[in-house]
């Protein structure tokens, strides 16, 4: 069987970018934060099924709780960066970037005690508009990347970007991307394994493609969750469109079932050691110039 990725990126229900506009980042302290219950209810479903997953914690969240991130290292996980403040990289600067990934490392590190070399944007939101941070990624020491979305989206994606484990090849050295899986269904891309589309997709479906990626395809997919989709007695927060309000609380429910259900069914291992695996495989090397 081949070996897929298990990532986790850990943020509380107010930190998500659909709801900037109602919480702003000077009043996340302010809300009851389920961030450590919702992520230990994760890493006991992966005990019980021995599996090892990359956690991309916010930075904001490990200065708040550093037991948790080195819980979740103690028990063999990978630690990855999903930034600090959880910003949009496409609406920040290179050198704003630079200093969020910093400060978000350094909170990481000392909770962890270990390196930190595998990186996740807020809401993957490395676009067409921001690839330039695929090379101050590369800068500051990181080595897998899993931001750039191969979708059409009206927040992030690049569509028609390579679908599977590729080098990029950036001025300051080789980043690999491991993007989110998509499958081609009647001729269109489609996301799948991974936050609101696992919550929305009947468990066939997501089962069903995720396989064909695996077995027609020859190559690993990417399934991602965040601790507050396992959460559906969250807070309601308001104040963002009827669109981001039906992502955001779709079948909560159901995430845990499913979740429990992938688990039963396919391999996975943390995103660094899928990208080890496939580092000798041929595949085509992509030039980008951010």
């Amino acid at each position: 069987m081949i070996v897929n990725a298990l990532t986790v990126d850990v943020e509380d229900y107010y930190h998500v970018s659909a709801f900037e506009g109602t919480v702003q980042r000077d009043q996340w302290d302010e809300h009851a934060s389920r961030v450590v219950g919702n992520t230990r209810r994760l890493l006991d479903l992966l005990a019980r099924h021995g599996v090892r997953a990359t956690f991309f914690v916010l930075g904001w969240v490990a200065d708040r709780h550093p037991q948790l991130v080195r819980d979740i290292h103690a028990a063999g996980h990978e630690i990855g960066s999903h930034g600090y403040w959880h910003r949009l990289i496409y609406r920040q600067s290179a050198d704003e970037f630079r200093c969020d990934l910093r400060q978000a490392r350094r909170a990481l590190e000392d909770a962890a005690g270990a390196a930190v070399t595998a990186y996740r944007a807020p809401s993957f939101s490395i676009t067409r508009h921001s690839q330039w941070a695929l090379e101050v990624l590369v800068e500051e020491g990181f080595r897998v990347d899993s931001s750039v979305f191969p979708i059409y989206h009206d927040r992030y994606g690049l569509p028609g970007a390579e679908r599977r484990i590729h080098p990029i090849i950036t001025p300051a050295g080789t980043l690999w991307e491991f993007p989110p899986s998509v499958v081609k269904w009647a001729g269109c891309t489609l996301p799948i394994g991974g936050g609101g589309y696992l919550r929305l997709y009947p468990l066939w479906l997501t089962r069903r493609g995720l396989a064909g990626i695996n077995r027609r395809e020859g190559s690993p997919f990417l399934v991602y969750v965040h601790p507050w989709e396992l959460d559906p007695g969250q807070p309601r927060l308001g104040g963002c469109s009827l669109l981001s309000r039906f992502r955001h609380y779709v079948n909560l429910g159901g995430t845990q079932r499913k979740l429990d259900a992938l688990l039963s069914c396919f391999r996975f291992e943390p995103i660094s050691q899928v990208v080890r695996n496939r580092q000798d495989a041929a595949v085509p090397e992509k030039t980008v110039s951010p």
